[in-house]
């Protein structure tokens, strides 16, 4: 049912290769290597593997009924239902915040609740977009890549 879109599920495990995104501007504008990321700054998560967006649009999730999310585009190419607004205290999204996305245009919070798939991605959580903010959508970065902001560029002194 749905959008016929790839599905975003959940896991337990922090360490599922399959579940890394890298963050990126909006489609308009940049996002420097390095540069921290600030609350109510409109990002792009871009799936690693795939190379698609995280996205939602106005359709049903499978389980729960709220609004489906999907993996959409190519090569981090997709369109304006791809945008996210990063949720979060104080000025930058910090390492150990957990923090929440807001969908810029349908306004639903990225969440994930306990409905689970059986077959044939058995176990996996559906995340959905839900029109509250509530505990359902708080995310944590729990690993990856953190690049500090490079000094400048024009002082480079290695080979």
């Amino acid at each position: 049912t749905g959008s016929g879109q790839q599905s975003v599920t959940g896991v337990e495990a922090s360490d599922d290769a399959n579940s890394y995104w890298r963050i990126r501007g909006k489609s308009d504008g940049g996002c420097q290597r390095g540069t921290p990321v600030k609350c109510g700054q409109a990002i792009r998560l871009t799936h690693v593997n795939t190379g698609k967006n995280l996205h939602t649009h106005h359709f049903p999730s499978p389980l729960s009924n709220n609004q489906e999310v999907s993996a959409f585009g190519d090569d981090g190419e997709g369109d304006d239902l791809d945008i996210w607004i990063v949720q979060c205290s104080g000025t930058y999204w910090e390492r150990e915040d957990a923090v929440r996305f807001k969908h810029v245009g349908t306004e639903v919070f990225l969440s994930i609740t306990g409905e689970q798939y059986g077959h044939p991605i058995r176990g996996q959580r559906e995340v959905h977009g839900m029109p509250a903010a509530n505990h359902h959508n708080y995310w944590k970065a729990m690993e990856g890549v953190f690049i500090k902001p490079s000094m400048d560029p024009a002082k480079h002194d290695e080979l």
